[in-house]
């Protein structure tokens, strides 16, 4: 888990135009997104042991989850900066937490894996579904670390493997099959890139942290019907946008008709679909 990609920066502003490109997406999909995730953000504030008071750091927060549920976990007397690189995803957050009255919280746009500028004594650190997205994960464990107080304790989530990620691995398979497109070279950032927990809990213990711990935590989608979910990924899924976008109209039609007959295989008698997958989330404290 080393930085042994010749071209980093590269993959960041391409990670950066991507999940700009589907922001609406996720703020228009968020309550179905939440809905499922809702479990993983409240396991994740457990372990951290957040209380009032505490000064929190979300990296890579998206459209602001969890750092609203941290901010009013926290309360007036806590502060919880949540930091994107995608600055369109940063200003629906900002928006939603205006609307949500809470005035204990500020959005920066920053790298979350360089962390420049920050001066830490957090109590915790929150990364919900962004560790994997990191090209050098090594580097950013390490800032991470630093930027905890004594005692503070990092919290994130991750994928388990594709087979037991239906909502992403179904998506990626069909269009990967339709498009003929190879596999990612191996160490390319991507959503299943850290299901290895044992490698994980190694990478986070050689960045400083102690008494890690992680367990799989349950993550169901549900969604009106196998059309919903290609409408879904069509809106939220930058991995798999960006694999589409290049090709003509009609492919690409033909490649999301290709993924609704798919989905057809998670739908009920009514035809809702359901899918049920598998995260971990991993935390470990500062020595």
């Amino acid at each position: 888990m080393t930085d042994n990609h010749p071209d980093n920066e590269a993959i960041k502003m391409r990670q950066r135009s991507d999940w700009n490109a589907v922001s609406r997406g996720w703020e228009k999909w968020w309550s179905t997104l939440e809905e499922g995730a809702r479990e993983v953000s409240a396991r994740m504030m457990e372990l951290a042991r957040l209380r009032e008071n505490h000064r929190v750091l979300d990296i890579a927060t998206g459209i602001g989850e969890p750092a609203l549920s941290a901010a009013r976990r926290v309360g007036p007397g806590g502060h919880v900066l949540a930091i994107d690189q995608a600055a369109e995803m940063l200003d629906i957050a900002a928006r939603r937490a205006r609307e949500a009255g809470l005035e204990n919280l500020d959005f920066k746009e920053l790298d979350g894996e360089c962390l420049q500028g920050i001066n830490g004594q957090f109590d915790a650190i929150l990364c919900r579904w962004g560790l994997m997205f990191f090209p050098a994960l090594d580097i950013a464990l390490k800032n991470i670390n630093r930027q905890l107080i004594r005692g503070g304790r990092f919290a994130a989530a991750v994928w388990s493997t594709p087979d037991k990620v239906p909502s992403i691995s179904l998506s990626m398979n069909v269009v990967r099959e339709k498009l003929a497109v190879p596999p990612p070279p191996p160490g390319t950032p991507n959503p299943f890139i850290l299901s290895d927990t044992q490698s994980l809990i190694q990478a986070f213990q050689i960045a400083g942290f102690h008494s890690v711990r992680c367990e799989s935590v349950e993550v169901a989608f549900s969604l009106p019907s196998a059309e919903a979910y290609t409408e879904f990924t069509r809106d939220i899924s930058a991995p798999v946008v960006a694999l589409v976008a290049g090709e003509s109209k009609e492919t690409q039609e033909a490649v999301w008709s290709a993924l609704t007959d798919a989905a057809r295989a998670y739908a009920g008698e009514d035809g809702s679909i359901r899918m049920i997958n598998e995260a971990f989330v991993i935390c470990g404290a500062r020595e």
